[in-house]
């Protein structure tokens, strides 16, 4: 069976599942209660800029989560490009709340370690016998 970076690739799953959910959260909320137009009258207009935010944040879930997808794999190079999309993707969500902060912690350990991660060093076939 050939090694792959489990760790990361379950530590940045569980991460862009709860960006994805905080998105998901915030747009739902804010849909159903009507803006924030109920609380600061004369401030409607944020209501609209919570749904923008919401948004964005279920976009870089799902980006983040194909990152993570991809680091689930034994191609050092598929790591290493699913690592970087976690991290980039990871920290851009922030603006939306990084999946209650946690997720944001959680992207960014998995994707260090799989940034980090080398598999091990195989050894080279016997020569073949004269």
């Amino acid at each position: 069976m050939a090694e792959k970076p489990t760790a990361a690739f379950i530590l940045s799953l569980i991460g862009a599942i709860l960006i994805l959910i905080d998105g998901l959260w915030v747009a739902v909320t804010f849909s159903i209660l009507g803006g924030i137009g109920f609380l600061l009258p004369g401030f409607e207009w944020l209501g609209g800029l919570f749904l923008i935010v919401a948004a964005v944040a279920i976009i870089l879930g799902i980006l983040a989560l194909i990152g993570a997808m991809m680091m689930n794999t034994t191609n050092k190079d598929k790591v290493r490009t699913g690592s970087i999309l976690v991290l980039v993707f990871s920290i851009i969500s922030l603006i939306g709340g990084g999946g209650f902060f946690i997720g944001f912690i959680l992207c960014l350990i998995g994707s260090i370690l799989g940034l980090t991660w080398k598999p091990t060093a195989t050894a080279p076939p016997p020569p073949p016998p004269t």
